[in-house]
C-alpha cells in the first residue's frame, strides 16, 4: 500500500473535508501490508486520521481511512443515530461502530447482506443512504461518487469539491509534497 494510493483514494479525508474513504489494494505479504498500515497510521494519527483494514479477500484488502472526530459529529445527527441504532450499532461509540461495520464486511455471505449504511461512515448524506437502501440502488436522481436521492445540486457541488481536492493533492504529491504534509489537522 503506497502513499500514492492513499492520496489517490483518500485526498478529501486527508484534506479534512470528508469523514472517510475506502479503497481496495492487492497484497502478496500480509505482514508487509500490516507494516505499511502501521507506518501510515504513525504518519497520520497526529492529524486525527486512522487507516484500518476492514476486509481481506483473495489477496486484496479493503482499507478504511477516516477521521474519528468527524464520525462523532456525523453520528450525533438524530436521524443518523437512529438509523445506526436500528442496524445494531452504538452510535455514541464511534470505535464500536467501526468494529461493527468491519464485522459485517468480514461476515458477508452474499451481496444482499452488504451493509449499505457504509455510506454514513463515508460522510454521505443520510437521505442518499436511506434512498439507496429503500430503492435498492435504483431510481436515483443522479450518480456521481454515490447515488443521489436527496439534494442533487448539493451533491454535485460536493462531487466537484472532492474532485478538485484529489487533483490538487495528486499534483502536489507528484511535485514532492509528502503524505504527512498533505494531511491536515482538523
Amino acid at each position: 500500500m503506497s502513499d500514492e494510493m492513499i492520496i489517490e483514494y483518500c485526498a478529501p479525508t486527508l484534506a479534512g473535508i470528508k469523514s472517510g474513504n475506502l479503497f481496495t489494494c492487492g497484497y502478496d505479504d500480509k505482514q508487509k501490508l500490516l507494516n505499511d498500515i502501521r507506518r501510515v497510521n504513525k504518519c497520520l494519527v497526529n492529524k486525527g486520521i486512522k487507516a484500518i483494514p476492514v476486509r481481506y479477500s483473495n489477496h486484496r484488502v479493503l482499507i478504511y481511512v477516516y477521521r474519528p472526530s468527524f464520525l462523532v459529529k456525523d453520528f450525533c445527527d438524530k436521524d443518523t443515530a437512529n438509523m445506526l441504532s436500528m442496524l445494531g450499532y452504538k452510535a455514541d461509540d464511534v470505535e464500536s461502530c467501526v468494529k461493527c461495520l468491519s464485522r459485517k464486511l468480514v461476515n458477508l455471505k452474499s451481496s444482499k447482506d452488504f451493509p449499505h449504511e457504509i455510506g454514513l461512515f463515508l460522510g454521505y448524506p443520510i437521505e442518499d443512504v436511506k434512498g439507496f437502501i429503500k430503492h435498492r440502488g435504483s431510481f436515483s436522481k443522479c450518480t456521481g461518487l454515490w447515488k443521489v436521492y436527496g439534494d442533487v445540486e448539493r451533491a454535485k457541488n460536493i462531487f466537484k469539491k472532492y474532485e478538485k481536492c484529489t487533483n490538487d493533492y495528486r499534483s502536489r504529491f507528484r511535485n514532492g509534497t509528502t503524505l504527512d504534509k498533505l494531511a491536515v489537522s482538523a
